[in-house]
């Protein structure tokens, strides 16, 4: 029985099998059978070709370069500044230019401050005192200006008071102005140009027009019209996000400024054009919530003729901006390159290289002339 098993086992290894179709005269299998095709080539043509557009070889690693400038001047006339002309120099910051710079707009001015004793702000809790042992000399103010010199200092009559600190003197007492010092500056422009380039495909582009007319920059302006003019109005920015430019010019705000670049390079070059979005990236709370608003402060400093220091501090409120950049290119796939091009071949003789292995001892004699087609980019 065994021997009978495995005779037929060893004979079995030389069998030849072929499929066998079996045809049905049925209209409903047919039917389904060809509806299903149907639906599977639908999906491919429409899903996968046209929409996913999956023939083609996508290069996310965008590589981008921000260049910006803001223009315009401004004049104001204060108790604390006297008569003064704001420029560029004065109110945007960083003052070379990067993809996230400070326009400001309203400030609190305190001058000719120099380190000194002083009492402390009132309104700062840790700096209440009764007695000269509230204030432990040498000990900082919490979210103070300085430092405690071991003297409480109080009003006549008055039992509680402040403590004297080493610190910058005057400190800063004013609040937030009613109104945006520079107010006027939503008329200021913002020069915005892009350098992208897709290193897969080695495409380049810019989002300026490609003139030779030096004065197209000095009068045109972004919109519908001019989508390759780099000049944007301060205020028309503000106001695409859905904010007010008063509002955000007195308490101060954070605005994205978005370019994204999704090109098909199979079309032409002036196809691949920069889509711009524009948003309010600070939350916004209702009333004078402490969350709202963005500032910080700065100081500029000077001495005076006995060589004495001083120096004015800033608390500068305004609108930041972060340009950012992304997007993708697309091209033809290498499946459409070797197979269904008229120069087909062409580009099928740059991406195969046939080479010639030599026979190993431990392998199979072969042909003399006998080669391997072996894939690979050329560089």
């Amino acid at each position: 029985m065994g021997q009978a098993s495995c005779k037929g086992l060893y004979q079995s290894l030389f069998d030849y099998k072929t499929e066998k179709y079996v045809i049905a005269k049925n209209k409903k299998v047919g039917l389904l059978y060809r509806l299903l095709q149907v639906s599977i080539l639908t999906y491919l043509v429409v899903w996968v070709f046209l929409v996913k557009k999956s023939y083609q070889d996508t290069d996310t690693s965008l590589q981008s370069s921000i260049i910006t400038k803001v223009k315009g001047v401004i004049f104001t006339n204060t108790s604390e500044l006297g008569e003064r002309l704001w420029d560029v120099a004065d109110y945007v910051i960083p003052p070379q230019g990067e993809n996230v710079f400070f326009v400001i707009t309203n400030l609190v001015v305190t001058p000719n401050q120099r380190q000194e004793t002083c009492a402390e702000n009132e309104s700062i809790p840790d700096a209440v005192c009764s007695e000269d042992s509230d204030c432990p000399p040498g000990e900082p103010v919490v979210t103070g200006n300085g430092v405690r010199t071991g003297r409480c200092l109080r009003a006549e009559n008055m039992q509680r008071g402040t403590c004297e600190i080493f610190a910058w003197c005057p400190v800063e007492t004013r609040s937030r102005p009613e109104k945006p010092l520079l107010g006027k500056a939503e008329d200021f422009t913002i020069y915005i140009k892009n350098f992208i380039r897709f290193p897969k495909f080695n495409f380049s582009k810019t989002n300026v027009l490609d003139t030779k007319d030096r004065a197209y920059l000095r009068s045109c302006r972004f919109g519908p019209k001019d989508p390759y003019c780099p000049i944007f109005r301060l205020g028309s920015v503000v106001s695409w996000t859905g904010s007010d430019f008063q509002e955000i010019a007195l308490q101060g705000g954070v605005i994205g400024i978005q370019i994204e670049w999704d090109c098909d390079l199979d079309k032409a070059p002036s196809e691949c054009n920069p889509r711009y979005y524009f948003s309010r990236l600070d939350r916004r709370f209702p009333g004078n919530s402490v969350s709202s608003g963005y500032n910080f402060r700065f100081a500029k400093y000077y001495r005076d003729e006995a060589g004495v220091e001083f120096r004015t501090l800033i608390k500068a409120y305004g609108i930041r901006f972060d340009v950012l950049v992304n997007g993708r290119g697309s091209f033809f796939c290498d499946l459409i390159l070797i197979y269904f091009i008229k120069k087909s071949h062409f580009y099928r003789n740059k991406k195969f290289e046939e080479v010639r292995v030599p026979n190993h001892p431990l392998c199979a004699p072969h042909h003399p002339h006998a080669g391997l087609a072996t894939r690979g980019m050329e560089r």
